[in-house]
């Protein structure tokens, strides 16, 4: 992403743990990054909750002090991530305001069952789930490598493997997708996968290139979790996501793998993978293929409108 990421870095020798450690995260409100915010308040961790709607925020904000006794720092950061500018500026006030970030959690994500252009004229859901994370990542890069050692984390899921083509880079804003006969034939749920996926060849790219550097990066697959999400998309998706919960774990438990992630010291100098519950996983076979990888981050260098 720039040339820092070549300052190779000596290992730290001390033991990981996230106590102490300063943690920005998207989608902290609800769901996962909600139950994960608190259990790393309850761990030590001082926290930064990039989020869209102030009141919320601050509610949850005073909770997570609560929560860590009135000794944990909570920051709240406004943004829109379905805006490039947006999400130019909330970096901006971050690097302001933190002298430290030790970890980065991309955990914000949404899908919409209907094709929607952001003000960049990028498809909503790729924009929100793949193109605002890679560009965050990008403009804090360079405070988390002055930690020493820091880490990224991604939310994926194991749903990433519905997208058995792989990144349709000949349809980068999914026109066919949301077109008739694919739109009845799950089009939407096709494209969200497609994020989910690009999210674990981002993890696996940004790693290679991070190599040496003492920044590490991970994604995990958080189940079927029974949260608020797709709840914007009318009230056929509402009616499938509450006979889903029949079937799904809680968020605290989706949070499990995220929260080990952020505090375990097991994983200190591993990068680039994919985990469940706990444990390395297997990603479907096109997010192993390393020469999509690149593409897709050459994509997002100009969807993003950055330097490589």
């Amino acid at each position: 992403m720039n040339n820092s990421m070549q300052n190779v870095k000596t290992p730290s020798t001390e033991k990981w743990t996230v106590n102490g450690k300063y943690v920005i995260i998207t989608g902290a409100t609800s769901g996962i990054g909600l139950s994960a915010a608190k259990e790393l308040a309850a761990r030590g961790a001082d926290l930064g909750l990039i989020a869209r709607n102030r009141a919320k925020a601050e509610q949850v904000a005073s909770e997570l002090r609560s929560i860590g006794g009135g000794r944990t720092r909570v920051d709240i950061f406004l943004a829109d991530m379905s805006s490039l500018a947006s999400v130019r500026q909330v970096a901006e006030i971050i690097l302001a305001q933190c002298p430290r970030i030790d970890i980065l959690i991309n955990n914000a994500g949404a899908m919409f069952d209907t094709r929607q252009t952001t003000v960049d004229g990028l498809e909503m859901t790729w924009a929100v789930n793949q193109v605002a994370p890679f560009l965050l990542t990008h403009l804090l890069l360079d405070r988390l490598q002055a930690s020493g050692t820091a880490r990224i984390i991604n939310t994926a899921s194991h749903g990433h493997k519905m997208a058995k083509q792989g990144i349709r880079f000949d349809d980068p804003g999914a026109e066919g997708l949301y077109r008739f006969p694919q739109s009845l034939m799950g089009g939407a749920t096709i494209r969200y996968a497609e994020t989910k996926l690009a999210n674990i060849m981002f993890t696996s790219e940004l790693a290679q290139r991070l190599e040496g550097t003492g920044v590490h990066t991970y994604c995990f697959d958080p189940g079927l979790v029974a949260t608020n999400f797709n709840q914007n998309n009318g009230l056929m998706a509402r009616l499938t996501m509450a006979a889903m919960k029949l079937f799904s774990r809680t968020p605290e438990k989706g949070a499990e793998t995220l929260v080990w992630l952020s505090d375990s010291d097991a994983v200190t100098g591993q990068s680039g993978l994919y985990y469940t519950d706990m444990n390395v996983s297997t990603p479907s076979s096109p997010a192993r293929d390393r020469d999509a990888a690149r593409r897709l981050w050459d994509l997002n260098v100009r969807q993003a409108s950055i330097s490589s």
